[in-house]
């Protein structure tokens, strides 16, 4: 298991999913509802847009290398912010850093 890897061991009710970003391990936190979903679902798209995000590039290279347009790219990340509850790209990628 990966997450025995990284020696964590997360309690009941907290879904762990990690991410690769630029070589570096990051783990995705967010605590299941009552039914069991998760609180932060993503899409493939988010996740994609979430690495970029947390790797630091602008909407505009984001948009280049995904073939879409900035305006396109600026709707996931709002949205991203959102389901992270966050205010920033900063404060988003900052909640998801592992040290």
């Amino acid at each position: 298991d990966r997450m025995n890897q990284v020696g964590f061991d997360p309690p009941s009710g907290l879904e762990v999913e990690i991410v690769e970003v630029d070589g570096e391990t990051l783990l995705v936190f967010s605590w299941t509802r009552r039914s069991g979903s998760a609180v932060v679902a993503l899409t493939p798209t988010e996740r994609e847009v979430l690495e970029a995000v947390c790797a630091g590039r602008s909407n505009a290279a984001i948009a280049a290398a995904r073939g879409t347009a900035v305006r396109t790219v600026a709707n996931q990340v709002a949205s991203l912010l959102r389901k992270f509850r966050v205010r920033s790209r900063h404060e988003l990628a900052a909640k998801l850093a592992v040290t």
